[in-house]
C-alpha cells in the first residue's frame, strides 16, 4: 500500500584528489578516507558490493568510524542483506547514541522485517535528534499506517507537509489515511493535489476511485479507475490492476451508461 523511502545522507571528502599528483597514487587510493569516499560513490552509484567492500576495508583501519557503519548499513540493507545492515547500524549507535540516521536506518530495516512499533520507536529517536527532517515524519507515518493507525500517522504526514507542501507522495500517503479513517472528502482532495503535481500517479488515481466510490459519485469513480488503468504498470500494480477492474465490473454494471461501447 505505502511505499517506503529510504536515505542514505554522507558527506565524502574526497581527500585522495588532491594528493592524487604525488608519485605514488596507489598508495594514496588506500587511505582509510579514499576508501571510504570510493565506498560512498559506489553507493550512490548503486553499486552496493562494491561500496560494502570499499567501506569494510576503511573499517579496518578506524575500527570507530560511525559514518562508514552508517552507509556500509545501508548498502547491506539494498542488497538485503537486512541482519547485516541491523548489526552495523546497531554498532553506529554503540559509538554515537545520538546518530539520527542510525536510528532512522534501523528503522527502515525493522519495517522490511515487519517489525512496524520498533521502527516507530527508532523513527522517534531519530527524530529526539533531528527534528526537522520531514522523511523521519513521512516514515514514520507510514509505519503507522501499515500498523492500521492512521490517526497517528496522520499528525506525521501533516508535519512532512509542512517542510514539503508540493510532494504527491506525502499527499498521497495523507489521502490514504484519511480514507482508512473514514474522511472520504478529505482523502479524495489529497488524492487529487497529488494528481495535480503528478498526473501520471497512478495509485493516486485508483485511490481516488476508492474515494469516490464510497462517496456514491460512481461516474467519477470509473472516471478514475480507468484512468488508473491507463497508467498502471502491468509489473508493478498487476494486484491493483485486477482490484480496479472489480470495481468497475461492478460500478459499470450499476451505471451501464459508462459502459465503453462499439463504434
Amino acid at each position: 500500500m505505502v511505499s517506503i523511502q529510504s536515505m542514505a545522507r554522507s558527506a565524502a571528502v574526497l581527500l585522495f584528489l588532491s594528493l592524487s599528483v604525488l608519485p605514488c597514487p596507489a598508495a594514496a587510493s588506500d587511505t582509510p578516507q579514499a576508501l571510504y569516499s570510493q565506498g560512498l560513490q559506489a553507493l550512490q552509484e548503486g553499486n552496493f558490493s562494491l561500496a560494502v567492500e570499499k567501506l569494510t576495508e576503511a573499517l579496518r583501519a578506524d575500527p570507530e568510524w560511525v559514518e562508514a557503519y552508517i552507509n556500509r548499513g545501508v548498502a547491506y540493507r539494498r542488497l538485503k542483506k537486512l541482519p547485516e545492515a541491523m548489526a552495523d547500524f546497531d554498532q553506529a549507535l554503540k559509538l554515537a547514541p545520538e546518530a539520527a540516521e542510525a536510528y532512522y536506518n534501523r528503522a527502515i530495516v525493522w519495517s522490511q522485517q515487519g517489525q512496524f512499533q520498533k521502527a516507530v520507536d527508532d523513527y522517534t529517536l531519530a527524530l529526539k535528534y533531528s527534528p526537522a527532517d520531514w522523511q523521519i515524519f513521512y516514515n514514520r507515518g507510514n509505519a503507522y499506517l501499515d500498523m492500521n493507525k492512521p490517526a497517528e500517522a496522520l499528525p506525521d504526514y501533516a508535519k512532512a507537509l509542512e517542510f514539503q507542501p508540493h510532494s504527491p507522495e506525502i499527499l498521497h500517503n495523507r489521502g490514504v489515511a484519511h480514507l482508512m479513517a473514514g474522511n472520504a472528502p478529505q482523502a479524495l482532495e489529497d488524492f487529487r493535489k497529488a494528481c495535480a503535481l503528478n498526473p501520471r500517479f497512478a495509485r493516486a488515481y485508483y485511490n481516488q476511485g476508492r474515494a469516490l466510490e464510497s462517496l456514491n459519485r460512481r461516474v467519477e469513480a470509473i472516471q478514475a479507475f480507468r484512468k488508473f488503468l491507463e497508467l498502471a504498470d502491468p509489473a508493478a500494480d498487476k494486484t491493483l490492476m485486477e482490484q480496479a477492474l472489480q470495481h468497475l465490473k461492478a460500478l459499470e454494471t450499476e451505471n451501464p451508461s459508462q459502459t465503453d461501447r462499439p463504434d
